[in-house]
């Protein structure tokens, strides 16, 4: 009987980790579909506001048996706002890969895997330098939530993916948010990790985003 508890017990235990190492469980899935000629929805009389130094774009990818949270140091983009909330399709993100950092747990392990994350296992910086994010729609649905669609160019892969966001406005600030999940794979990233800890197909975006005119 105790054995059968102390059993039980660990398949449970073994179960909350993996449970606690999906992060993807809980964010909206992205929908992915080929990429699409962009039209020119206009945005008369729009400004362009800038990215912030307070703007940030991460990332959690999972292994069988942990997560690791990462993102991008140095990127670029704008949004084009008008009485306060974005319109029409002028809005574009460059990330420089090479600013790609992770945390391995400690300084040498976070080291390790962002190197990894840089080298042809994943997103190949030497062979791809830069992944844009250029809005192809946005739609509306209330003051503050949109679903935005944009051509996402990543590992040499361009896909349309749609995600939900958040938009506020903060007297001449304007903020994005979002977190949402992609499959790695859609856009050729595929190594598969060892063969008892195998990487998670799903990896968390998430965008914090902060803009101002002429910032």
């Amino acid at each position: 009987m105790k054995t059968t508890m102390l059993l039980g017990s660990a398949a449970l235990l073994a179960l909350g980790l993996v449970s606690c190492n999906d992060p993807a469980k809980n964010t909206a899935k992205a929908d992915v579909k080929d990429a699409v000629t962009k039209s020119d929805t206009g945005a008369a009389g729009g400004t362009k506001y800038t990215f912030t130094p307070n703007s940030k774009i991460g990332f959690v990818g999972a292994k069988v048996t942990a997560s690791h949270p990462g993102g991008f140091k140095t990127f670029s983009g704008y949004f084009t706002v008008k009485d306060g909330a974005p319109v029409g399709n002028e809005h574009k993100v460059t990330i420089d890969m090479s600013s790609t950092f992770a945390d391995g747990g400690n300084e040498e392990g976070s080291a390790k895997l962002t190197g990894h994350l840089k080298s042809p296992d994943f997103f190949d910086v030497a062979k791809f330098p830069q992944s844009t994010f250029d809005v192809t729609e946005l739609k509306k649905n209330s003051d503050t939530s949109y679903t935005v669609s944009g051509n996402f160019t990543l590992h040499g892969v361009t896909k349309n993916i749609s995600f939900p966001a958040t938009v506020a406005k903060d007297g001449e600030t304007v903020k994005i948010a979002s977190e949402f999940n992609i499959k790695r794979q859609d856009f050729g990233i595929n190594y598969p990790g060892m063969a008892d800890n195998l990487i998670k197909d799903e990896v968390v975006i998430k965008l914090d985003l902060e803009a101002k005119p002429g910032a």
